[in-house]
């Protein structure tokens, strides 16, 4: 049976602190003061409605709720994402949700879909994920009305497995979602090649 984590709960909660920086983005901890600008974000129904577990509407309570909660879990790495200029885009993180095993999930605020933001800072959090926690599975989902987040998945080396019904906390009723795992051996052979193509 393969393990899916080599590293302890302690070791997620402490990775939950790190900063990631990538060409355009900062991944770091949310901070007590970043509760308003992530409710401003958050409060879009189309984000909520491609996600499992933000609700809708989305309250200044609700984004403090989520702070306190990535400070405090020793079972995922959650992060804001910023610009350089420390501007909150979105969130991602990774850990073992609800005994599960571990998993990615992201969101972005509609005003910087389509820039390639989310397949950036999903490569950022399962590079994070492979090397620092030392996972070796890595799985996520896609709605099956949500073509733009499989091509990320995809784009990440993610590779499908099928379809789920899951329950997200903004509809109220189970939707299809297209269900991907990616092994950490595939992730080595998927950055040898990106490196090999741009050096090409």
């Amino acid at each position: 049976m393969t393990n899916l984590l080599r590293s302890s709960p302690s070791t997620v909660g402490k990775a939950a602190h790190a900063t990631i920086r990538t060409s355009r983005l900062v991944l770091r901890a949310p901070h007590t003061n970043d509760a308003a600008a992530i409710s401003l974000l958050a409060n879009d129904r189309r984000i909520a409605e491609n996600t499992a577990r933000i609700p809708h509407p989305y309250r200044l309570a609700d984004a403090r709720a989520f702070i306190t909660y990535a400070t405090e879990t020793k079972r995922e790495a959650l992060f804001v994402i910023t610009l350089p200029n420390d501007h909150i885009i979105g969130a991602c993180g990774v850990g073992s949700i609800e005994g599960k095993g571990p998993e990615i999930g992201y969101w972005l605020g509609t005003s910087y879909w389509g820039k390639g933001y989310a397949s950036e800072a999903a490569q950022a959090v399962i590079n994070h994920a492979f090397t620092t926690l030392r996972y070796d599975i890595l799985e996520a989902g896609a709605r099956v009305s949500n073509p733009a987040s499989r091509r990320v998945l995809e784009k990440c080396g993610f590779q499908w497995t099928g379809v789920r019904l899951v329950r997200p906390r903004a509809i109220g009723s189970h939707v299809p979602v297209d269900r991907f795992r990616l092994e950490h051996s595939v992730w080595v052979s998927h950055k040898i090649q990106n490196e090999i193509e741009q050096f090409a």
